[in-house]
């Protein structure tokens, strides 16, 4: 096999760690048992400065060469031929990282001069925040008189309020890929992806990341979806609007990490990058030449193949001992110069994690220098509460290697690391870690408090007999995320498909032919308990606490085929929860056939129920025909769908804003194809204003009355 094929085939058999491939779902749900509460401490260590952080990384490298190169020789020695080769992915070739590029051009679209007083809505919908006063990044954001838009490579403001008025008022272009994000008060930030530099003199500059590395489409969702950035870098870019037709840039702090989540806490902007896993120029898996023929003497075969592997272990340590690894550490720079002293705060995992860097960087709108904690670890998913940042980095047991003590009997477990954030950037530093068995599906599967941190977690894919769900109860002793409680071997066969917590309680649903809603004790962290449970057809992907004893929820309807079942149409529901131990179905609304989809379906910031009002706008795309295993081929509908929606009611369907996609006013069948964890539509956010609903694709906003939803009021371009 060639070198550079080899390079990309070569396995970090000693990471212990793996993406995770999707599976079906499938098999029948049955009340758990009380499993062990024993936890083994899994803390960081903090590194020293740049040589500590160097001799580790370096040290990784040379463990992962000499675990291929023994599992080569051991593959040698037991073959009957006397050859081999040992076919795995690991250590790709990349180039030295350079530093981050320069900054950013921008111009407005304005006239400048100072904006007059803004009329305001009196009210209006945000962001569906997983936790109160969380703020998360989007593409959208509003304040009742203006919707902040990046697309298509620019910052766009645009008047919105009165509804009849509404217009462009600025366009900002920005070099590089404007991806989400903040407005508090007079302030915006903006983070923009921007290639990397690449060196003209490596012969693989950047190749081969693994892990979903380089990816266009942010995985939001699902079980073969691990956050792992897109390869980019990141530039964060805060803007003054006090004048909404001028923005002016105030600061631009460049982040040589791709962007995997954001938060807001105040004025504190809190920051999670990931750097592509380091990389050795030059690297060689095979040496050149050699061949397997059986008709030659084994041994002496045997001896040529030993030495050939051993000669290339020896020169491939000797380019690790001589590489440069300073340039691939992460960096954040402003003005052209360090932000951060380097190599401070950095952190290392008791048990190798990946060759990534994962960093929090956290500052204020108000200006001072950025903090920063940075684990070398690969990322994971990321969900913040307003005093605590979470990422859990799922792991698969390679044969033979370190493991974690607590989880001796599992194949797969996800290490927990807990970091300090608030309203203060200054409060930004890591704090504890621990482990827990199995994969979280998304940021909702955990969820702090009271001081503890619930997480709920699969193990295995549907519809594997083996396959089951755990939730976990973690609290912070020391630098230790301790296990207090658990309740394991939750519907065995089955996966979960979504989760809620609310306050003490927690909701899961599993799927494999039917729905089964989970509803946990979790008063007790010791004693966590399942109350109730009901099954239904289908499965939900989102559930949304629409009142203290209602559950609103969107997902999937499903048709039984008996071994399994088929995802079908869209199917909104709403759960009576009142009764813990008699959770029960109260309303349902089924919506197009197989092939049907809605971006809410798996992003939450997409899903827009506004209380005040009773209603619920859903972007979506209708499909009919569908059936079985087949999709529907006919696309009815493309847009942003309106119900008012009550717990005595039900859905009740108050009218449609049309979003064709094609010249002619019609709609684009060919994407009625989607599979459930790839769900996206035409239209990705809603925003209510009043007795106004604005719906927001990539390419324009259209505002209609909520009286007349068929009658656009006004529609501006977000392409020019």
């Amino acid at each position: 096999m060639r070198p550079s094929v080899m390079n990309k085939l070569f396995a970090v058999t000693a990471l212990g760690t793996g993406l995770l491939a999707a599976a079906c779902s499938g098999g029948p749900s049955s009340l758990p048992n009380t499993g062990t509460t024993s936890q083994a401490l899994e803390a960081l260590v903090p590194l020293a400065g740049c040589a500590e952080v160097d001799t580790y990384v370096r040290d990784r490298a040379v463990a992962e060469v000499n675990t291929y190169f023994d599992a080569v020789k051991k593959q040698i020695e037991e073959s009957e031929y006397g050859c081999g080769g040992y076919y795995g992915r690991g250590m790709e070739d990349a180039a030295p990282t350079a530093a981050a590029g320069s900054g950013s051009s921008s111009s407005s679209g304005g006239t400048g001069g100072a904006s007059p007083p803004a009329e305001k809505a009196s009210q209006t919908s945000g962001t569906n925040n997983q936790v109160a006063g969380v703020d998360e990044a989007d593409f959208v954001k509003n304040d009742g008189t203006y919707l902040y838009v990046v697309a298509n490579g620019a910052l766009r403001i645009v008047k919105a309020w009165p509804a009849s008025e509404m217009a462009p008022v600025a366009n900002v272009k920005l070099e590089g890929t404007p991806k989400k994000l903040f407005v508090e008060g007079d302030r915006a930030v903006v983070y923009v992806s921007v290639a990397r530099p690449q060196d003209p003199n490596a012969t693989n500059p950047y190749g081969g990341y693994g892990g979903g590395y380089g990816g266009s489409r942010e995985c939001t969702y699902g079980y073969e979806c691990i956050p792992s950035g897109d390869g980019t870098q990141t530039k964060v870019l805060v803007f003054d609007i006090t004048n909404r037709a001028a923005p002016t840039k105030l600061r631009e702090i460049d982040l040589s990490g791709s962007l995997l989540a954001a938060r807001r806490i105040g004025s504190a902007i809190h920051t999670v990058v990931v750097d592509a896993p380091l990389g050795i120029e030059g690297l060689e898996w095979s040496p050149e030449n050699l061949t397997c023929d059986s008709t030659e003497n084994v041994e002496t075969q045997r001896q040529a193949s030993l030495t050939a592997y051993e000669a290339l272990r020896q020169k491939n340590l000797a380019k690790i001992a001589a590489a440069d690894l300073s340039k691939q550490l992460p960096s954040i720079q402003e003005n052209g110069a360090s932000a951060v002293a380097a190599c401070s705060g950095f952190y290392r995992p008791n048990l190798a994690e990946g060759r990534s860097f994962t960093s929090l960087v956290s500052f204020d709108l108000g200006g001072g220098a950025p903090t920063s904690a940075t684990v070398i670890s690969d990322p994971g998913v990321v969900y913040a509460s307003e005093t605590s940042l979470y990422m859990s980095v799922p792991h698969t047991q390679a044969p033979g290697e370190a493991w974690y003590g607590s989880m001796e009997a599992e194949k797969q477990a996800s290490t927990v690391h807990r970091f300090r954030i608030g309203a203060a950037p200054s409060l930004t530093g890591y704090e504890a870690s621990g482990v827990v068995k199995g994969r979280v599906l998304n940021q909702f599967a955990l969820d702090e408090h009271e001081g503890n941190l619930r997480v709920a977690t699969t193990t295995g894919h549907a519809p594997s007999p083996e396959t089951h769900s755990t939730m976990s109860v973690l609290a912070k002793d020391g630098n230790a995320l301790v296990l207090r409680g658990k309740v394991d071997q939750i519907a065995p066969s089955e996966d979960i498909r979504s989760v809620r917590f609310d306050g003490s309680r927690g909701f899961v649903v599993t799927f494999k032919k039917t729905d089964p809603l989970y509803v946990f004790d979790l008063g007790n962290p010791y004693a966590p308990s399942i109350t109730g449970e009901l099954k239904i057809p289908g499965f939900s992907t989102y559930m949304h606490m629409m009142d203290a004893s209602h559950l609103l929820t969107i997902g999937y309807d499903a048709n039984d085929q008996g071994s399994f079942a088929w995802f079908a149409g869209v199917r909104l529901q709403i759960f009576d929860v009142s009764d813990m131990n008699n959770p029960r179905l109260a309303h349902t609304e089924i919506i197009g056939t197989r092939g049907s989809s809605s971006e809410a379906l798996t992003n939450h910031l997409a899903f827009n129920y506004y209380a005040p009002k009773n209603l619920l706008a859903l972007p979506m795309t209708v499909c009919e025909g569908g059936s079985g295993g087949g999709f529907g081929e006919n696309m009815t509908f493309a847009g942003l769908m309106v119900y008012d929606v009550t717990t005595t009611g039900g859905f009740h369907l108050r009218g449609k804003v049309s979003h064709p996609q094609t010249t002619s006013g019609g709609y684009d069948s060919s994407a009625c194809s989607n599979w459930w964890t790839q769900a996206s539509s035409e239209v990705k956010r809603s925003v209510v204003m009043d007795d106004f609903v604005y719906s927001i694709s990539e390419s324009r906003v259209k505002v209609n009355a909520l009286g007349a939803l068929a009658s656009d009021i006004r529609e501006v371009s977000l392409k020019n």
